[in-house]
Parts: structure tokens; sequence; C-alpha cells
């Protein structure tokens, strides 16, 4: 292979990473692993909504029992939206001629045809799994598996404070993770307009960066002083866990989950998990005022404001913060064309990232096994935090 045809793979093999279609490499790799695909709270027994992940077009809905499920999204009967018909008891009614599925996707009912059923007749489904505050499901081939990857010891805390958020933004799912696998990023995103509390403990400077491989993803460590050493854990593929002050100083630290979940190559859903232990009657009270007041955000609803007027929320911390990543990731397009890039030292992590999924993905397309991630010892991934002071 000469250097010109070396290069030319090279490039193509950059243009597969962001796809996330059923038939892309990407999107079968993607598809293996639990996704979280909405918040818990916004499916109330007997409601259904509609759902895309990945391209495909999906029914969320939660029976009359309280049991969650993800079937197709439209009824095979005249392709209407089986999300705007009604659940009775476990199964879902199509608003347009009758016909009803159960969580199974299987047709049970059809009022004016001459058969009551038709076994051969279905929609997709997948199987479902509920955890701290929002909803996973498996959209792979073959049987699930255990759901452990996604679990985090520090959003199983008894008595903890914990809030589930969602965001979606016009941009692919990647630039979101490459962005969480940038520790510089932050010594200039989040003290870019006005600097918050997650910014204010941060220093400006640059830090020294180091990364390894894990068995269940990444392990990040930014050093920017001898008593400013941040870690982050990032689980394969997809999710990042940090850990950064709250509101006040002697606040306990939260715990931040973030999922990057494809809606289709130019939208992501941003589910993030916040979670904070418990500490006085006082402290918890408010804390928990605090985030229902302000995470109910999406910078997304904010686009003009940001990116044409400059204007910041007035929040300090959870909006302030998605709104300084929104208009890093966002800046860059829909889809960031990794050809044309200029990395630096700095983006070590980046290029760990990148050559982790495409070993993967290659494994995929060999037909071969892939690595076997598993969840990490409880509380290895988040040693006890040093307070960082800023420089």
């Amino acid at each position: 292979m000469n250097e010109r045809t070396a290069e030319s793979a090279a490039m193509e093999r950059l243009r597969k990473l962001h796809l996330t279609g059923a038939d892309t490499a990407m999107g079968k790799l993607l598809r293996s692993f639990w996704q979280p695909v909405g918040r818990s709270e916004d499916v109330q027994p007997g409601r259904a909504r509609k759902l895309r992940v990945m391209g495909e077009d999906l029914t969320l809905y939660r029976g009359e029992t309280g049991t969650p499920f993800l079937v197709g999204g439209l009824c095979p009967h005249r392709l209407t939206l089986l999300a705007n018909g009604w659940v009775q008891g476990d199964e879902l009614r199509c608003m347009y001629h009758g016909w009803k599925f159960d969580g199974k996707g299987r047709c049970t009912e059809r009022p004016a045809e001459l058969s009551a059923g038709n076994g051969h007749i279905k929609v997709a489904s997948y199987p479902v799994q509920e955890y701290a505050g929002l909803i996973f499901a498996y959209m792979g081939m073959g049987e699930a598996p255990a759901f452990e990857l996604p679990r985090k010891s520090v959003f199983e805390r008894p008595g903890a404070l914990q809030f589930a958020r969602i965001e979606t933004w016009p941009c692919n799912w990647l630039q979101q993770v490459e962005n969480s696998m940038d520790a510089v990023h932050v010594s200039f995103v989040h003290h870019w307009g006005r600097v918050g509390s997650f910014g204010s403990v941060v220093a400006a400077t640059v830090p020294e960066l180091s990364y390894e491989e894990t068995e269940a993803g990444i392990r990040q460590t930014a050093v920017r002083s001898q008593g400013s050493k941040r870690v982050s854990d990032w689980t394969f593929p997809n999710n990042n866990h940090i850990s950064h002050p709250t509101l006040e100083v002697d606040d306990p630290w939260v715990d931040v989950g973030v999922w990057m979940t494809p809606v289709d190559d130019e939208n992501t859903m941003r589910f993030l998990i916040y979670s904070i232990p418990s500490t006085t009657p006082e402290t918890d009270a408010r804390i928990r005022e605090y985030f229902e007041k302000y995470s109910e955000y999406d910078p997304a609803d904010h686009h003009e404001d940001l990116f044409v007027k400059g204007n910041l929320p007035d929040d300090r911390l959870v909006q302030l913060t998605s709104a300084q990543d929104y208009v890093a990731a966002v800046g860059q397009g829909a889809i960031v064309d990794r050809t044309k890039e200029v990395l630096g030292r700095s983006d070590m992590g980046i290029a760990l990232l990148r050559r982790l999924y495409l070993r993967e993905m290659a494994a995929i397309e060999k037909g071969v096994p892939g690595k076997a991630w598993q969840r990490l010892s409880a509380d290895a991934h988040m040693p006890k935090q040093v307070n960082e002071v800023a420089a």
C-alpha cells in the first residue's frame, strides 16, 4: 500500500466513525450495548410517546401496570404513528383502525378483519431496563447482555439526591463524546463568557494528561497543579462519569453520568444523571429546590441567544455548563469533517478513543468477537477528589 492509498484508507475510516445506521459498523457496535432512550418521569402509566433512536422510529409506552415497553413507531396496517394510539393493559392500540400490539410487538387484535390477530404481523420490539431515572433499551441482535456495564455505585447510594435530565442537540453524537474525552476544553470552554461553579474550581491552566484503557473504557486524568487533579471514568461506548462541585463551597460534590444516544447522524439525545450525597435537611432542601428550578433546560431551545447574541443563562451550574459545551460541540457543525482536523499532543485522549472504536468496528466487520467490556469494581473508577484551587 503506497502512501496515498494509506492516507485515503485512513480518511475513509474517519468518515465511518460517526455513522449510526443499522447497516454500519458503528451502528451495529452501539446497538450491542444498552442505551438510554428516555426519562422514567416522561412516560406515565397508560401513556405513549414517539421516539427516534439511531435513525429508527419507535414508540415508548408504559403499560397500565407501570411496565415500560419499546416497540416500532408505525402501525404496519396503514403506517400511522402508534404513539397516537392508546394503552390498554400492557398493550397498545392504534388509533387509526384499532390494531393492537403487545410489548413483544405482536399484533393481537384487528377489529375489522376476520381474524382477531395474526401471528406473523409484528412490529419491532426491544427489551428495556429502568435505572436511576432513565429508561435503557437494547437494540442489538440476539439476547440482551446483563444490565451491568451502565451501572455506577454512586447512582445506587441510599438516600442520595438524584435527578435525571435530557437535552437534544443538533449535532452528531460523537462530537459530544469526544468533548468528554478532551480535558483541555475545560480550561477554556468552561471559562468562556462566565465562570460558574464548575469552572471556578478548575484552573485555566492547561493540564498534564494521561489516559489508559480499562476493562470498562478509558480512565482520564488531568493534573493542573499539586492540588488540582481530576479523574473521569469513561465507559464504552458513549458514557462519561465525572464529579465536580455542586453549588456552595461546603456542598458535597455531585457525580454526573452523561450518555450520548444518537437520534440520527445529525441529532443527539444527551441523558444526564446527577447524584449528590444527602447531608443536612437544609442543604438537601436547597439542592432539591435548585434542580427543580433549573434542570429543565436545553441549550438547543436557546440557540440564537447563545450563538448570535452571546447571552448565557444566569444559572451558574447545570445551565451554564450545558450552554458552554453546546456552543463548542454544535459550533463544529452537524457532522464535523474529521479528515480536515489538525490534531496535537493534547488530543491524545481523542486519538485513543478513536483507536478503540476502530478496533471494535473492525471486529464487527470481520465477524469476530470484540472486547468483553466489564463494569469496574465498586468505586475503582473515581478516587477521592482533591478540592481544586484556581490558579
